[in-house]
């Protein structure tokens, strides 16, 4: 049975394309509140300016060239697998689809932060977690509708969302130019405050890769790609900042500020309205972005699947292209995860991600040496450009690394170990599930070839 694409049907749009990748990487100004409690206005706003050069900006530029040159299916895998061998493909894998179960409890997690915020009974107890697995339950339908109608509904929750912070900055820009309050710029409460307040940012700024993996369901992949990774780069530092510099100007103070409460500073600028507007945007947020990142994690194992890396059953799809088994199977994974403080878990979910995301790079690198002929649409410079590309995200997942080397988590278990077992574990399973599979396709794809005896 064949498990191919159909090129005839609806594909996603660029302006989809933004949207469902400012999902997978933002969803807006919630999650930074931490960067702000810890470090204060003018050190988060730094932080936040400086980031994008650093780590989303090479970043982009990496994706654009290898989406643009490699559009397929699975992405970030498929490039790694093609520059590196199945093993490393594997390993990068495995390290995204390892990090995805630290990293999806979080959205379900602000879902229910925020509801709660409009009546603490909802959340009060079992109803959490009911509320968490619902979240899960329906993303993962919304997501057997397709990758177009998931791109295109993450255009119109990216309006909703943003919609109250657009009146939120303006009435707090103009409350700072017309009363002219002292501005509370205040500093980092301390060392390891400052230290976090740089991984909650590395954290809010991660998942460019995400939105590769569905390539194939893209219009125009080798232009809109790049394109797409600009504008979403933009739109997440432009979403980041200016809110903090709203509430700057406006003499908000930042004292014990921390996840869930832009309800407050809302109500203090604009009243209670604002203050439900943003709830309410917080609850779109947590299922916008469960929402998107299902559809990109759902596609690995599909890839996977068709290249002989995984059980076939996986690579099923359907009518809409939809690799629903795939889809199915991680939502079971992540829905048991909902219960585990997986949300506090950031420095893990860095260090895996990282851990895949300089194997991209890497990828990039060995690409322009073994295939120099290879098309690229897009071309993120010349060759020395292309490895220096790498250097700054390297920077910044060593300092993760080192920062997270007290962290417990578990016991007397630091989370630098928990994840450097998580990561292990990946060569492990190569060899126990995988290289059987891919020895048993060669041996069939060399038989098929060998010449027939009369």
């Amino acid at each position: 049975m064949s498990f191919s694409f159909h090129p005839a049907r609806r594909k996603m749009r660029f302006l989809p394309l933004v949207a469902a990748t400012y999902f997978m990487v933002s969803g807006g100004p919630y999650g930074i509140e931490d960067i702000l409690g810890g470090a204060g206005f003018a050190w988060a706003i730094l932080i936040l300016l400086v980031l994008p050069f650093v780590w989303s900006l090479p970043t982009a530029l990496m994706i654009g060239e290898l989406a643009s040159a490699i559009p397929a299916e699975g992405g970030f895998y498929v490039w790694v697998r093609r520059a590196l061998g199945p093993f490393w493909g594997y390993q990068e894998s495995w390290l995204s689809l390892s990090a995805s179960i630290f990293d999806m409890a979080i959205y379900p997690a602000i879902f229910v932060l925020y509801l709660g915020k409009f009546s603490p009974a909802l959340t009060d107890g079992w109803r959490g977690f009911g509320w968490s697995l619902a979240v899960v339950v329906l993303c993962c339908a919304w997501n057997l509708r397709g990758a177009p109608a998931v791109g295109a509904d993450s255009v119109w929750m990216f309006v909703l969302l943003l919609a109250p912070f657009v009146v939120f900055v303006v009435l707090g820009l103009w409350h700072g130019f017309t009363v002219h309050p002292a501005v509370q710029w205040s500093r980092p409460a301390s060392q390891s405050a400052l230290s976090t307040a740089i991984l909650v940012a590395m954290w809010n700024y991660m998942g460019w890769d995400n939105a590769s993996t569905v390539a194939q369901e893209v219009e125009n992949p080798q232009r809109s790609y790049p394109r797409a990774m600009m504008m979403a780069t933009v739109l997440v530092a432009v979403t980041y900042i200016l809110p903090l510099a709203a509430m700057a100007l406006a003499g908000l103070s930042v004292g014990t500020f921390s996840t869930g409460d832009w309800t407050t500073a809302a109500q203090a600028i604009g009243g209670p309205l604002l203050g439900l507007a943003v709830v309410a945007g917080g609850a779109l947020t947590g299922i916008g972005m469960f929402n998107a990142l299902v559809m990109s994690y759902t596609r690995l194992p599909m890839a996977m699947a068709e290249e002989g890396m995984l059980p076939l059953m996986l690579a099923k799809r359907n009518s809409r292209g939809v690799p629903w088994v795939s889809v199915l199977l991680c939502g079971l994974a992540w829905a048991m995860a909902l219960k585990l403080p997986f949300e506090r878990l950031i420095s893990i979910d860095l260090i895996l991600y990282g851990s895949s995301l300089l194997l991209e790079f890497v990828a990039l690198v060995v690409l322009r040496l073994r295939e120099p002929n290879l098309e690229r649409p897009f071309k993120a410079g010349n060759l020395p450009v292309a490895c220096l590309l790498g250097v700054g995200p390297a920077a910044l997942i060593g300092y993760a690394l080192y920062a997270s080397r007290d962290e417990k988590i578990i016991g007397t278990t630091s989370a630098l170990l928990f994840a450097a077992v998580v990561g292990l574990l990946g060569p492990v399973l190569y060899w126990a599930t995988a290289a059987p599979l891919v020895r048993r396709r060669l041996a069939a794809w060399a038989a098929d070839r060998a010449p027939r005896q009369g």
